[in-house]
């Protein structure tokens, strides 16, 4: 009865599997015992057609998108390690300030892995929480830190709306089901597979259009803040710069199988890590950085940054995301004698960032999020997939050996001091030296 009691509970998700941090070290034994001994007996849905058996009935999901993933990592162990703690990733998720004001460091829980993934800590990450409390005045708007079940969207639509939240357990994010848990309370996944839990095969999961509801905000406007998924499918996808899905850079493959204790075969797998803006290998893929002096024998100067990497814009997703340029020119002796830096950040409505609307945003719906935004304008807009920003520099100087010096940095929250450099990366840097002979001539 006990055994029975075990199984029931199993299938039916009523363990408390609140994160790898909490589980009860005998529960945990007895869980993954369970499942080693009666595993075949849980996998098949079809009974035994020997003995006349009935089918043993398949696992139920009614905490819906709420089912803690922790219960998938039973089976799915290293897929599991991967989303709770980045497992191998260089995810880091370094302290964060919410504006320049703030006095606190926003910090992950002690029971979140400083590796783990955006998805797993969606529903307890302090910073948009923070933000939504000081910006927001509390409102919740983050639907997509916790969806309903949902089916696939067109993604040729024009405007794509946001997935429906859920109002169940809202703190545990983005879990497995949240993606792969369909509104009829199946499984969706790549293979037809026989498992505990009823499956479909749904080939769109390894595509762009799984990512489409959470990562495109309304109808694309270029240049706008949370267009990711539009901008991939507008500016690389259509044009034909690659044939590359979001997964196939954040969730790259390997050979294994999809329940190590199980006899099953080993096939193609998608690591599930989703590496973004707290991973430095990724942003660092995104761009390169060259140099060109333009006029022989002038300080005129062409700055190139160009998305190499991204097959969608950069910086991508939230306003708060920037990248700096910064550019130095330095003496023989070592002097910096000239230097400029550009900002290129998401703008937060659709419209350019800038100065000249701060007092209208103070009167309207969002005065903080908008005037925060447009206090740092006009800036450079983000670099779409695939293009060359050239920004034309000429410092003043006189005839002499320079070096021209320049630096890309991305930061992951804008409206936060620019000397904190907690969140901040340098991606990457380019030098040139150039004779300057004389003044410019005028002709």
């Amino acid at each position: 009865m006990m055994i029975d009691k075990f199984c029931f509970a199993l299938r039916h998700g009523r363990f408390n599997l609140a994160s790898p941090f909490g589980f009860r070290p005998i529960l945990r034994t007895l869980l993954v015992a369970a499942l080693g001994f009666f595993g075949p007996g849980l996998s098949h849905g079809a009974g035994d057609s020997s003995t006349g058996a009935p089918a043993t009935p398949k696992m139920q999901f009614p905490e819906g998108t709420a089912t803690q993933s922790g219960l998938c990592g039973t089976c799915h162990k290293m897929m599991w390690r991967e989303m709770y703690n980045g497992a191998g990733t260089d995810l880091e998720w370094r302290s964060m300030k919410v504006q320049s004001t703030s006095k606190a460091l926003l910090n992950l829980p002690p029971s979140d892995s400083r590796s783990t993934t955006a998805h797993y800590v969606a529903g307890t990450d302090p910073w948009p929480i923070e933000a939504a409390r000081l910006e927001e005045r509390g409102r919740k708007c983050n639907v997509c830190h916790y969806p309903q079940a949902f089916e696939y969207p067109d993604i040729l639509s024009a405007k794509i709306d946001p997935p429906k939240p859920r109002d169940l357990f809202q703190e545990r994010g983005i879990t497995c089901a949240s993606c792969h848990l369909t509104p009829e309370g199946k499984i969706r996944g790549s293979y037809g597979v026989d498992a505990p839990h009823a499956t479909v095969v749904d080939e769109r999961i390894k595509t762009s259009a799984a990512c489409a509801y959470c990562h495109s905000e309304g109808a694309r406007v270029v240049g706008k803040q949370d267009q990711t998924f539009l901008e991939w499918r507008d500016d690389f996808n259509k044009p034909g710069l690659g044939h590359q899905h979001c997964q196939d850079c954040h969730m790259p493959r390997t050979v294994r199988k999809l329940a190590e204790d199980y006899p099953v075969p080993e096939r193609v797998v998608a690591r599930h890590t989703w590496t973004g803006g707290h991973s430095f290998a990724r942003v660092a893929s995104a761009l390169n950085l060259a140099i060109a002096q333009t006029t022989e024998g002038q300080s005129e100067l062409a700055l190139h940054v160009i998305n190499i990497g991204a097959g969608h814009s950069v910086p991508t997703g939230n306003n708060r995301r920037a990248i700096y340029l910064t550019a130095e020119l330095v003496d023989a002796k070592g002097k910096v004698v000239a230097n400029k830096d550009w900002m290129f950040a998401p703008w937060v409505l659709g419209r350019p960032d800038d100065k000249k609307y701060v007092e209208e945003d103070l009167k309207g719906e969002d005065p903080i999020a908008t005037s925060q935004a447009d206090a740092q304008g006009p800036h450079e807009t983000i670099i779409r997939a695939g293009e060359d920003r050239m920004l034309d520099w000429s410092p003043r100087a006189p005839a002499g050996q320079y070096t021209v010096r320049a630096t890309l940095t991305y930061d992951l929250n804008r409206y936060n001091d620019r000397a904190f450099k907690a969140d901040q990366y340098e991606i990457g840097k380019a030098s040139l030296p150039i004779k300057v002979t004389g003044p410019k001539k005028v002709s």
